[in-house]
């Protein structure tokens, strides 16, 4: 049914294709002009592109003429890579047409837009890497920005950890000039061009928030002469990789009775009688066996459907580009017939770019984007994770009722029924039983809204110094979110049983629909920002170039139940100097403010610079027939940051709900009343944090030296080494103050990070006649340690000083304690070290003692892995045979180690006292599998000395996977003209599709949310 849902959908999309392009506007006739493209020296220039702004497109011969219908006055625009672009009027146009040749590295295709800044690639001097989507989207059509980023950028951990400074997530993404916009909100089809800033002298300029790294995403804008209309159809299936497997009810019940045989409980477990009818399925509505992730609940695939439409052109004066775009997915679970489940997201950008004057161009952007998300009230994927399968049966046939009760059988005459079945349920969830809530409790519609509006204002000011300009930048962003929620009453019924039939209900609840409704907000934020600059570009002495800019910049952003407002501010300067565009010199200072530290300490000076050389323009490299580019750099330098100030809690880690404001002051609260011997009380004043007015800024200290080199014509490889300290980090100083002062301990400067490690990239092209190669590979080793910690252990072993940031902590296991360890009386045998966790049995995990007391305790923890992977890598290949492209990408990590005890696992793999049991406790200890077990003895009590963080629970998170690959076919020219449209292709893709590593199955799992899945995608793409 699904799959005829599917091919039907597509089916419709393909028709509606169609029927644009037969609706296509039609073009103007005009005047037919002829004219030929030459270099420099004359020779013909072919595949070079013309188009108009009335939408006719051509492009030279080999004999470099080309012929095109111009309207009066019109003007045409000649695009070539590695040529410096033209636009001509017909006026102008001559019989021959001379088009310069842009210097290796500086074409238009090789501008980086870096946010408030705009550079060609060889000019660049820091540590920069940058993809433009341009044609990259026809052979990889994945829409999400998350997904174009990992593994397709250098030095990019993930999609968002630049280096592996600071933590995931902690790059700051830039879109269209705006600091903290959210790149979830676009699709790739917006995108123009993503450039990552790794060191400290590219992202200087951006302040605070550039400490960990800026991503700068600038999406499309129209194009003088170039009029486009794409459309992009994509249409598939998610299939989950991995899903939960807990057990059935008969096993489930077999071994809580073995849990509690364990215990010495003498009864407490299930009857044999009880356990054999569930197996033996004697009545699965008495005795049940309900599995929330069966394909009785969680579907086996979920179909998407995502449509995205594009226009552009404009001519000189006026430039235009609009994205529209809509994306529907079903959702994993949808037992309900009233609702239609799943994900509704509708966009719309438009960006105007338009001459005002002679001398003042400005653009505007407005961007709105609404989703929603409609469901059951029960999420049955994270009640799955704690619903026994023995609990109740969900669904109660009616035929099994017995209605010759006068009371049961008005019970059931009121009673609403589902498919001729009540809704089943137990004293211990009453009316809000999960199957019941999903079927008959209404529903919940969750909105998420994003409006977006930029303005950008540029100034020539050749008039008053030739190389002057100027630049306004005003942005506004609204986002916020809330959920629309129709509650319905309904009964739910507990039966008693007697000879397979119903004798009686208990009755839970009423039958009311659609009683109330509400609303109620998941939160909203609001920002502000505005920047100006004044920019001044000149040459002199022919040989030299100078560019400064100077730049002021305010940001402020707003968010729901937050009363202080988060305000980043400050102004710099940067000077770029160059002798014959092959020594490069940068400096950048910047003068930040902040009103998280206290008067006196809110300001602070960043200076970096860099220094590039291309060596390959010296006379001995020239011309060179191996190296044909060759560029040495080097960049270094300090960012004063407030963005690591934030709440603490005692032990020093991030407390989220706090606010990150006056932490250098005194915070005072009324505490208990304290009573006085003539009987009055006066309230207590309490001291929970000290003041401490020499806070300062935290410090990055850079040092970036690398090379970029271009080989054989056909090899591209970048490499860099960087170095970097986080200094000045705020913490709670532990060595300094007695235990009692605990509570009084202000906050200070001290903690400091070390980053170093290496990049490297490259990327080979090569054409052999029908056939191109492009292969790319990126790696990146990261190595961090905790320099300078305040730290008191009672042994050394223990100090975090000195080690990887993300250093695990835990005991050393010795496997279980054997039967052997115990004396006659169930003691340990003397000699052995004692655990302080709870009395331990065979079949309980032992440890080592490592300091030698004789006692087993947390000071027996010592490093055991890292959760944080040095080692990061992916490949690309891209292979074209005619109409034919295959573009495959693969990504992998190694040299981390994941937990088993992390909370996102749902107590899947520490199964004790009354949890659900799931597919791990099959490799329990056991006297008999004492030689084999993988898993401690079965609790049915609460068990503190196995579910401890120990190398039991630690497992190897390395991997390689198959993140996605696409096959694309791409119709001839002249089918797409019999069709009245410039391209077509049709492409079949997937996505994770193959994995190596020896935990997949752990890393894979998802407990208690949406699984991972594995995509497969039909996808159409046209212009015209």
């Amino acid at each position: 049914m699904k799959i005829n849902k599917l091919y039907r959908s597509f089916t419709l999309l393909c028709v509606m294709l169609f029927c644009i392009c037969n609706v296509a506007m039609a073009q103007t006739n005009g005047t037919e002009v002829t004219a030929t493209v030459v270099d420099e020296q004359g020779k013909p220039i072919s595949g070079v592109e013309v188009s108009s702004s009335n939408g006719n497109k051509t492009s030279s011969d080999v004999n470099g003429q080309f012929k095109i219908a111009l309207l009066d006055d019109q003007s045409v625009v000649l695009e070539k890579k590695g040529y410096v672009s033209a636009i001509i009027t017909m006026s102008d146009l001559a019989s021959n047409i001379t088009m310069k040749k842009s210097p290796f590295l500086a074409s238009k295709d090789d501008e980086l837009k870096m946010g408030v800044a705009t550079k060609y690639r060889r000019n660049i001097v820091g540590a920069i890497s940058s993809i433009n989507t341009k044609d990259r989207l026809t052979y990889d059509n994945t829409q999400r920005v998350r997904d174009y980023i990992n593994g397709l950028q250098l030095g990019v951990r993930g999609s968002d950890n630049i280096r592996g400074i600071g933590g995931v997530g902690d790059a700051v993404f830039v879109i269209d000039g705006v600091i903290g916009r959210d790149p979830n909100i676009l699709n790739m089809e917006e995108v123009e061009q993503i450039t990552v800033l790794k060191d400290a002298n590219s992202v200087a300029l951006y302040g605070s928030q550039g400490r960990n790294g800026v991503i700068v995403i600038n999406t499309k804008r129209g194009k003088a002469n170039k009029k486009e209309v794409n459309v992009n159809i994509q249409s598939g299936i998610r299939t989950p990789i991995a899903l939960p497997n807990y057990l059935s009810s008969a096993a489930y019940m077999t071994l809580f009775n073995e849990a509690v045989t364990n215990d010495g409980i003498p009864a407490g477990g299930f009857s044999n009688e009880r356990i054999q009818n569930t197996r033996n399925g004697v009545n699965p509505f008495e005795f049940p066996d309900v599995d929330l992730y069966s394909n009785e609940y969680v579907q086996p695939f979920v179909n998407f459907t995502n449509i995205i439409t594009e226009f552009s052109g404009g001519n000189d004066k006026n430039q235009y580009y609009v994205n529209l775009g809509w994306n529907r997915e079903d959702a994993w679970v949808d037992i309900n017939e009233d609702i239609n489940s799943g994900t509704n997201r509708f966009n719309v950008r438009g960006n105007l770019d338009f001459k005002i004057n002679d001398w003042i161009t400005s653009s505007l952007d407005g961007i709105a984007v609404i989703s929603t998300t409609k469901g059951s009230r029960a999420d049955l994927l994270s009640a799955g994770t704690t619903l026994k399968p023995n609990t109740y049966s969900p669904f109660l046939p009616v035929d099994l009722i017995d209605t010759s009760d006068p009371t049961l059988a008005g019970q059931l005459l009121a009673a609403n029924t589902f498919d001729g079945n009540l809704l089943g349920s137990t004293q211990q969830f009453g009316s809000e039983a999960p199957i019941a809530l999903a079927i008959a409790g209404g529903f919940r519609n969750r909105v998420f809204r994003s409006t977006q509006f930029n303005n950008t204002i540029n100034f020539d000011l050749d008039r008053i110094a030739k190389g002057l300009s100027a630049k306004t930048y005003v942005s506004f962003d609204f986002f916020d979110s809330y959920d629309l929620t129709t509650e319905n009453q309904f009964k739910t019924y507990e039966p008693i049983w007697q000879d397979n039939s119903i004798t009686g209900l208990n009755v839970f609840g009423e039958d009311r629909k659609d009683q109330e409704q509400n609303t109620t907000t998941n939160g909203f934020l609001s920002r502000f920002g505005l920047y100006g600059l004044i920019n001044y570009d000149t040459t002199f002495a022919k040989d030299y170039s100078l560019n400064t800019t100077l730049l002021g910049f305010y940001n402020s952003q707003r968010r729901n139940d937050v009363i202080q407002t988060d305000v980043n501010a400050h102004v710099g300067f940067q000077t770029a100097f160059d002798y014959k565009k092959k020594l490069f010199f940068d400096f950048t200072g910047t003068y930040i403010n902040s009103i998280k530290l206290p008067k006196g300490n809110r300001g602070a000076f960043s200076p970096t610079s860099g220094i590039a050389y291309i060596i390959s323009e010296e006379p001995f490299l020239k011309n060179h027939k191996f190296i044909n580019y060759l560029k040495l750099k080097a960049s270094g330098g300090i960012l004063k940051s407030d963005r690591g100030i934030t709440a603490l809690n005692t032990n020093g880690s991030v407390d989220d709900d706090a606010s990150a404001y006056y932490l250098y002051d005194t915070n005072y609260s009324f505490g208990s009343n304290v009573g006085w011997a003539d009987g009055n009380t006066n309230r207590r004043i309490n001291i929970s944090q000290t003041e401490n007015l020499d806070l300062t800024f935290e410090e990055r200290i850079d040092l970036n030296l690398g090379f970029e080199t271009y080989l054989m014509n056909s090899l591209w490889i970048e490499a860099n080494y960087f170095k970097t300290e986080l200094d000045k980090q705020i913490t709670f100083l532990q060595d300094q103050f007695p235990s009692f002062y605990n509570t009084f301990r202000p906050y200070n400067n001290f903690n400091k990070n070390l980053y170093t490690g290496f990049e490297v990239g490259m990327n080979f092209n090569k054409t052999y006649k029908d056939v191109s190669i492009t292969l790319g590979a990126n790696l990146l080793y990261s190595q961090t340690e905790r320099v300078i910690r305040s730290e008191v252990f009672t042994e050394d072993y223990l100090q975090t000083q000195g080690r990887e940031i993300s250093t695990i902590f835990g005991l050393v296991d010795q496997g279980f304690y054997a039967e052997a360890d115990f004396d006659t009386d169930g003691n340990l045998n003397a000699g052995l070290p004692v655990p302080q966790f709870g009395i331990v049995q065979p079949g309980d995990i032992k440890y080592q003692d490592l300091n030698g007391d004789n006692i087993i305790d947390n000071d027996d923890r010592r490093a055991i892995g890292q959760s944080s992977s040095p080692w990061t890598y992916a490949l690309n290949l891209n292979l074209n045979y005619k109409r034919f492209n295959l573009f495959v990408l693969g990504v992998g990590q190694s040299g981390a180690d994941g937990n088993k005890l992390s909370d996102s696992f749902n107590e899947y793999y520490s199964v004790d006292g009354n949890d659900k049991y799931s597919e791990v406790v099959l490799g329990r200890w056991t006297p008999a599998t004492a030689s084999t077990a993988t898993f401690p003895r079965l609790s049915s009590q609460a068990n503190q000395n196995n579910f401890r963080q120990s190398t039991f629970w630690l497992f190897d998170t390395s991997y390689f996977s198959i993140n996605r690959a696409q096959l694309t076919y791409e119709f001839e020219d002249a089918f797409c003209k019999d069709l009245g449209i410039e391209n077509f292709s049709l492409n079949l893709s997937g996505t994770n599709l193959f994995e190596i590593g020896k935990n997949k199955d752990v890393r894979q799992l998802r407990i208690g949310s949406a699984p991972l899945t594995r995509s497969f995608t039909l996808g159409i793409r046209t212009s015209f």
